[in-house]
């Protein structure tokens, strides 16, 4: 199997990706596993943080790096907290989905989408990003125990199901990952194609 760097720290995110990369012969290593240090996210938006970090993965490692940045926008809070994501919820998820849903109830507005953008870097510097966007809705309450950041209170469009309540096998096909992971399928089974000639 190819090797390829999955330029994160958070080990959920790593293991999703494993599980879809795996099939194409890839074998995923993650940045913290390497002790490659994260680069701040300095980026305006979802596909330039993303950027940041698979250049500054695949510069550090000598292997092709993938790196997702993405975040939870919600239509009441204008768009936030988006690519703060992570620092909205400061640590602690609980308390940051709680101030989520008072803002949607307070505002009557539940709609949010999830946007991913997928940057795979090579080595020499070379880069192609991937865009992925899943609209739904907040939930009234937080809804499952599976996944992990804002899963438990996105219900995607058609479900009635939170992200944490959906299954792996499920949620791979209908998420914002998934969705720009569909995009990026060509252009890593080029790669491999082309490391075998």
């Amino acid at each position: 199997m190819k090797k390829l760097v999955m330029a994160t720290h958070n080990q959920g995110k790593a293991a999703e990706f494993g599980a879809l990369l795996a099939p194409l012969g890839w074998e995923v290593l993650s940045a913290a596993a390497l002790g490659l240090p994260a680069p701040d996210e300095t980026g305006g938006d979802f596909a330039a943080n993303a950027a940041l970090k698979a250049k500054a993965a695949a510069l550090a490692s000598g292997l092709p790096a993938l790196a997702d940045d993405s975040g939870l926008c919600v239509v009441a809070l204008s768009g936030g907290p988006g690519v703060h994501s992570a620092r909205y919820a400061a640590g602690d998820y609980p308390a940051a989905m709680a101030r989520i849903i008072k803002a949607a109830r307070a505002a009557d507005e539940y709609r949010a989408y999830f946007t991913c953008a997928l940057c795979l870097a090579q080595p020499d510097g070379h880069t192609a990003t991937y865009i992925g966007q899943a609209d739904g809705l907040i939930a009234p309450t937080p809804q499952g125990a599976g996944g992990f950041g804002y899963d438990a209170i996105f219900l995607p469009r058609g479900h009635t199901q939170s992200y944490a309540e959906l299954s792996a096998a499920t949620k791979n096909q209908i998420s914002h990952r998934a969705l720009a992971f569909a995009q990026l399928r060509a252009a890593l089974e080029s790669l491999r194609t082309r490391s075998h000639q």
